[in-house]
């Protein structure tokens, strides 16, 4: 075999590894986040709160950070080695998820939740950066929907281990399980994966001086593929993070359900279909849009159409059983989006805009999405339950469902300018 063909396996094996490793990160990144959404009856009875104020811990006070502190150190992603940055922050939100289990109140609960923001606050946008670096163009959603099931992966076993740990031990325990491994796998990011270099897939080099971060911003707003992406990505996102933040309590109040039998049955379900609809929507952007750019996001705008009715019909059925099944057909349909929306945003950027451009998509998805769609869901909510009772939660998700076709909207419209906004990658700033 010639030592060009062994360069390409042992470059196939380092890209592979680096992009295995980033998955683990990442499910580490989603179990230390959502566990919450598990344990929120039983901090809820704890500590006394109402369901706004939860609503505020698994929203705002996690995602108004995270997406802030995105985008300062996206400029550090952008400039230094993003490898040891992931490594770091990884480090950082896992101490913090593990404080959590010391909190006495509200508050307490509240500083770690924005600890854990600002530590995973450092791990997306550099890992979208080093995955589009190992992977080209034409490749690239398939791998950024390979990462993204850390996602599906860590949810799965967050309600796995959360609902096993907290009717054995309690809520406290459990953010300690979860959260101190991470240290460990910190170490092993450090030592073990590679940084690659920038443009090294796109046979591309990058600019001598980084843009700085308004440069960047005027970039994409000069595009509207990304634009409506965005919006849609953050209503998609919406719907999402408030079902998964609420659907273990409507589960609770409605149905009656213990918190073991919810995160086996709830786990399994966000964790497959989830996983099957990231990497699923990832495959087939690449697919069809390999025939026509616009099918890179149009995929995304027919799948949320579909997921609408079963979104809705979820929260109607009286058997809980009935209502996980249909669950399942929005978890996987809902999730097409983020692997494409992530790289065409990455494709249509300059090298050295890459990690800032991700964390201003994340800062738009998250805001409106993990920040408003949780806290929105308890707000309306507690003001359905003078009428609605222990049911206020069911038809609080209901409302929220439709909002499918308001996504759907967008990326079709994101999918129009595609092609023209690829075009235009080495414009002038």
């Amino acid at each position: 075999m010639s030592s060009v063909a062994l360069d390409a396996i042992a470059a196939k094996r380092v890209r592979t590894y680096a992009l295995s490793v980033l998955v683990i990160v990442y499910t580490f990144n989603f179990i230390d986040r959502q566990i919450l959404s598990i344990l929120m009856e039983s901090i809820k009875l704890d500590l006394g709160l109402s369901d706004q104020a939860l609503g505020f811990l698994a929203g705002f006070a996690f995602a108004s950070f995270y997406a802030v502190m995105g985008i300062p150190i996206a400029l550090w992603a952008d400039r230094g080695n993003r490898r040891n940055l992931i490594a770091l922050a990884l480090a950082i939100w896992s101490v913090m998820t593990a404080a959590s289990g010391l909190a006495q109140n509200f508050v307490h609960l509240a500083l770690a939740r924005v600890g854990v923001g600002i530590g995973e606050a450092g791990c997306s946008p550099p890992a979208h950066s080093i995955i589009s670096d190992y992977y080209p163009q034409k490749e690239r959603a398939t791998a950024l929907g390979i990462y993204a099931l850390g996602i599906p992966f860590g949810i799965m076993f967050g309600m796995f281990i959360g609902g096993w740990i907290n009717e054995l031990f309690g809520w406290r325990r459990a953010f300690f399980v979860v959260g101190l491994p991470g240290l460990v796998l910190a170490l092993l990011v450090r030592f073990t994966v590679q940084e690659p270099p920038r443009g090294m897939a796109d046979n591309r080099t990058a600019e001598a001086t980084p843009p700085t971060f308004l440069e960047t911003l005027r970039f994409l707003m000069k595009r509207p593929a990304f634009i409506h992406s965005a919006f849609g990505g953050a209503l998609a996102a919406f719907v999402g993070y408030a079902a998964i933040s609420w659907f273990p309590s409507f589960l609770i109040r409605s149905h009656g359900m213990a918190t073991t039998e919810i995160g086996l049955w709830l786990g399994l379900i966000l964790g497959i279909p989830g996983g099957i609809g990231i990497f699923l929507g990832g495959y087939l952007a690449d697919k069809f849009g390999a025939r026509d750019p616009r099918w890179y996001l149009w995929t995304v705008a027919v799948s949320a159409l579909i997921a609408v009715p079963f979104s809705i019909g979820t929260y109607l059925l009286s058997n809980p059983y009935w209502s996980l099944a249909m669950f399942a057909v929005p978890v996987l349909l809902s999730n097409f989006w983020q692997a494409t929306t992530i790289a065409q945003t990455q494709s249509m950027v300059r090298l050295r805009m890459r990690g800032v451009a991700s964390a201003i998509l994340l800062f738009i998805v998250n805001i409106i999405g993990l920040g408003a769609g949780p806290w929105s869901i308890g707000l309306v909510s507690d003001l359905l339950a003078p009428e609605y009772g222990a049911d206020s939660l069911r038809w609080s998700l209901m409302i929220f469902g439709a909002l499918g076709i308001w996504v759907a909207y967008h990326f079709y419209a994101a999918g129009k300018y595609l092609e023209a906004d690829l075009a235009r990658v080495d414009e002038l700033l």
